[in-house]
């Protein structure tokens, strides 16, 4: 039989069930309904030209979208394996639930990773294990321009806004963070009152936008800024460049979630989609970049003020290493973000493709500083799927100073990887303004779970550290830190990479900085 006389068939039948329910018996009807629905289906899909699928398979092909829109649930819970889903997989997100929980994250029978994988990397134990430190070391945040240091922890909460993510998360991580003594990001969205109420220490982003602190224009309102830098609970400022999720261009948060209280905070019109820029309008050079870093910290009376980036071009960061010496000024910390993305839905060629991963990304910043001298006055964070002691660890071998933590903070905070950040459709509570989704997440549970990850990541880095022989992320070399090559060859970082000696690049550039060097000019971002 063809599709259209079985369609006419089921519709048929269902008729008659239908005249049969209103003469003989209501019992009829149990038959009725689903035939005549299947049938008008059908009859519907027959007629439309929207989907090829459907004309030809009709009813039965409605079965293949509805397979595709659960296909990601499929994969996540019962197809992959335990180490390879993405963007974190199952290993880690357990690691993370169970160290928020509290309960035992411990791991029997041995790895299940293929240790002679190229990519491979591991950390290498020392035969003099030294005693993990009672008090877990903290960063100072400050350099000669800086009257008001701050102490970072070595991992804290990374930019995430009030928007993209719901009051009750900004809560639950704020709290987090006030409890278990670490910073936390406001992300470019602007200070909202569930990033002050709870009391935590807040690094306060300013990006393109100048949310929170901008004119009518769009362009950055000094005076709101200062009044707001002023916060006591305001520790540091970030002015974002860039993220690793679409480097080179702006966020939009959809009219949808832009409610009053978001518009109040973002200094933004009520219901109207929102559109950071790709460029800031306060500054087009490096030069003009280092000034206005300076200013932000003098409007802010001093406290520490850097910038985040992800790394694209080497020549460009060298421009602005050059504005630094030129200048006679520097940010007193650099956030790297990750080219691997983050917690911001973006374009997927951009979150594929364009940017350097953080390794790339924080070699490049960490040894750009050693060579022009300035290292020991900027601090460096990294940012980028920093979930474990290990992933931590290694991060400040490749020249970090401290880490942040977006993604994991979240599955602490309740996150489940749903990857419908974007949607206003979070089944979590966590990335919505949806109130009734919102209203799930349970602030007064969720907030000692971040302190514990937080806690307890550090303890197992500082765990980790000790076992290297090390009490102190400064005595971290790149020796300590291997990868596979290839089924029979290993690598330390020291060997894979070069490694610039203080003020080499002003003494005399070695040949694979050497264009790159020249060719950066502090008058102008160079492509």
């Amino acid at each position: 039989m063809t599709r259209i006389a079985i369609v006419a068939l089921t519709l048929t039948l269902g008729l008659l069930a239908a005249v049969a329910a209103a003469v003989a018996s209501p019992w009829w009807c149990f038959g009725a309904v689903p035939l005549v629905a299947l049938g008008l289906l059908g009859t519907w899909d027959l007629l439309q030209r929207r989907h090829s699928v459907l004309r030809n398979y009709p009813v039965l092909g409605h079965a293949r979208f509805l397979l595709e829109r659960i296909r990601p649930e499929l994969q996540q819970y019962f197809i992959e394996r335990n180490f390879d889903g993405r963007p974190f997989d199952r290993d880690v997100r357990t690691i993370v639930y169970e160290r928020a929980k509290g309960t035992d994250a411990e791991q029997p029978y041995g790895t299940e990773r293929d240790v002679y994988l190229p990519g491979y990397e591991f950390l290498v134990p020392s035969m003099a294990p030294r005693e993990v430190p009672k008090t877990p070391p903290r960063v100072r945040i400050g350099g000669p321009d800086c009257s008001r240091p701050y102490d970072m922890a070595l991992l804290n909460v990374s930019a995430m806004s009030f928007g993209s993510l719901s009051a009750n998360a900004i809560l639950a991580l704020n709290g987090g963070a006030a409890a278990g003594g670490f910073a936390h990001d406001t992300g470019e969205g602007g200070l909202s009152e569930y990033h002050l109420r709870p009391g935590g220490d807040l690094v306060w982003e300013i990006g393109t936008g100048y949310f929170g602190c901008r004119t009518r224009d769009g362009d950055f309102d000094p005076a709101e800024f200062a009044d707001k830098a002023a916060h006591e609970h305001v520790k540091c400022v970030s002015l974002k460049l860039s993220q690793g999720a679409k480097p080179g261009i702006g966020g939009v948060l959809p009219g949808a979630k832009v409610n009053a209280e978001i518009a109040k905070v973002r200094d933004v019109p009520q219901g109207r989609t929102v559109i950071s820029p790709p460029y800031h309008r306060m500054f087009s050079t490096p030069r003009e970049l280092v000034r206005f870093v300076a200013r932000m910290r003098e409007l802010s009376g001093g406290k520490p003020t850097g910038f985040k980036l992800c790394v694209g071009s080497r020549r460009q960061f060298l421009a602005v290493c050059k504005a630094m010496l030129e200048e006679g000024t520097a940010p007193d910390f650099i956030i790297v973000d990750g080219g691997e993305g983050g917690t911001g839905a973006a374009p997927m060629e951009f979150a594929d493709h364009v940017g350097a991963p953080l390794t790339e990304g924080l070699l490049t910043v960490h040894n750009a500083l050693v060579g022009v001298g300035l290292r020991d006055r900027v601090r460096i964070g990294a940012s980028g799927k920093i979930a474990t002691g290990s992933d931590l660890v290694k991060r400040l071998v490749q020249g970090a100073d401290y880490g942040n933590a977006a993604r994991a903070m979240m599955f602490a905070a309740g996150c489940i990887q749903a990857q419908r950040c974007h949607t206003n459709t979070c089944p979590s509570g966590v990335a919505t303004q949806d109130p009734r989704r919102a209203r799930a997440l349970d602030v007064a549970d969720k907030t000692p779970r971040v302190r514990r990850f937080q806690e307890a990541t550090v303890s197992s880095a500082l765990e980790i550290m000790a076992s290297m022989g090390v009490t102190d992320p400064a005595e971290l070399r790149p020796h300590m830190l291997h990868r596979r090559v290839d089924a029979l060859t290993e690598r330390s970082y020291e060997e894979l990479y070069e490694w610039l000696e203080p003020g080499q690049l002003l003494a005399g550039p070695p040949a694979s900085w050497a264009a790159d060097w020249k060719a950066a000019d502090a008058g102008r971002f160079t492509v």
